[in-house]
C-alpha cells in the first residue's frame, strides 16, 4: 500500500479532536465499527446506537438498543492529549507524508475513498456525493447520535454524517481478534464505514427498519453491502490518484483477514463458545470475505445488491 509521493492530501476531511475533550464542532452521537447507527424516522433524524464493544462485549456486533438510556448514563468525554508534531494541516500535505505517518495515512485513505465515491455518483447521475468527515478521537466523543466511548469502535453516525475513529481500535483488532494491524486492514475498516455513508445518501439505511437481528436480517444485509462497497473502492483506489500502484494480494489478504476476524460466528465462538445465528447482525466470516471480494473483483457498486436473494 504505497501512496503517490506527489499526491496532494486534503486534511480538512479529517477532524482531530483528540486534544479537545472529544467534542467535534457540534453536539452529537454513536454507531458501530464495521457498522453504523441506524436512523430513526429517515435520513438525518435521530438514531439507535449500534453498540460494538471489545472482547467479551462483542466487538463489531450491532446491538439494537440505545447506547445510553438517560443523560445520567451518558459517558463523559475525558481529557485527551494531542499528538506531538502539530495539527493535521501542518503534518499531512502529500502522499509522502501518508507513507510516513499513521495520521496522514488515515487522511490519504479518506481522501481516496471520497474521491472514488464522488466519481461514482457523478458517473451514474445520482444525487451528488456529500463528503463526510472522519473524526479522530480518544477515549470518548460526542456526536449527533449521542455520546460514545472507545469501546464502540469505529462507527458512522447518519445524524451528522461523520465517521468516528479511535485509532487504538486497530491494536484491539490485532491483540484480541487476531487480525493484522496493517495499513490495508485499517483502510478496509474505514472504507466499510464510508460504505454506510453511501447507504445513508442513497436511502438504503431506511430498508432496515426493525429487522436488526438474525442471519437473514436487513441489518446483516446492510453490513455485507458496506463490505462490498469497501471492496469496490479497493478495486478503483489507484484511479483516484492517491496511490502509486494497485494494491497487492498481500494487501487484499490483510483486508480479508480483518473481515473474517469480525464475522458474527467468529466473534461468538471467541466470546461465548457457541454460534447463535438468530443474534447475527453483521454476517459470518465467510460472508464478509465473500462480499468484500465481490466488490473488489468487480469494481462495480451495482454488484453489491445484498438485499436481493441469498447472501
Amino acid at each position: 500500500m504505497q501512496f503517490d509521493d506527489d499526491a496532494k492530501l486534503d486534511p480538512s476531511q479529517v477532524e482531530d479532536v483528540r486534544a479537545s475533550g472529544g467534542r467535534p464542532g457540534r453536539r452529537g452521537g454513536g454507531g458501530m465499527p464495521g457498522g453504523c447507527a441506524i436512523p430513526i424516522g429517515g435520513k438525518g433524524g435521530g438514531c439507535l446506537l449500534l453498540l460494538v464493544a471489545v472482547a467479551a462485549l462483542f466487538l463489531f456486533k450491532l446491538v439494537p438498543t440505545p447506547f445510553t438510556d438517560s443523560p445520567e448514563e451518558t459517558p463523559q468525554p475525558t481529557a485527551q492529549g494531542g499528538q506531538a508534531g502539530g495539527n493535521l494541516a501542518d503534518r499531512c500535505r502529500t502522499g509522502a507524508d501518508a507513507d510516513q505517518s499513521e495520521d496522514c495515512r488515515i487522511v490519504g485513505t479518506v481522501n481516496s475513498i471520497q474521491s472514488y465515491w464522488k466519481q461514482a455518483f457523478d458517473a451514474r447521475g445520482r444525487t451528488a456525493y456529500t463528503p463526510a468527515k472522519t473524526v479522530l478521537f480518544s477515549n470518548a466523543v460526542r456526536t449527533a447520535c449521542g455520546a460514545a466511548d472507545s469501546n464502540v469502535g469505529p462507527f458512522y453516525c447518519p445524524g451528522d454524517q461523520k465517521v468516528y475513529l479511535d485509532l487504538s481500535f486497530f491494536n484491539t483488532l490485532q491483540s484480541q481478534f487476531g487480525a493484522k494491524n496493517g495499513p490495508f486492514a485499517q483502510a478496509y475498516v474505514i472504507a466499510h464505514e464510508y460504505g454506510h455513508h453511501v447507504q445513508n445518501l442513497l436511502g438504503t439505511m431506511n430498508r432496515v427498519g426493525n429487522d436488526r437481528r438474525g442471519a437473514n436480517s436487513a441489518a446483516v444485509r446492510l453490513e455485507l453491502q458496506a463490505d462490498c462497497y469497501a471492496g469496490v473502492w479497493a478495486n478503483n483506489a489507484v484511479k483516484t490518484g492517491f496511490y502509486s500502484e494497485p494494491f497487492t494480494q498481500a494487501d487484499i489478504d490483510e483486508a480479508l483477514q480483518a473481515a473474517a476476524a469480525v464475522g458474527d460466528d467468529s466473534i461468538q465462538r471467541r466470546t461465548q463458545g457457541m454460534v447463535v445465528p438468530d443474534s447475527f447482525s453483521h454476517g459470518t466470516s465467510a460472508q464478509r470475505e465473500k462480499w468484500f471480494s465481490v466488490g473488489y473483483q468487480s469494481g462495480d457498486p451495482s454488484r453489491c445488491d445484498t438485499f436481493t436473494g441469498a447472501i
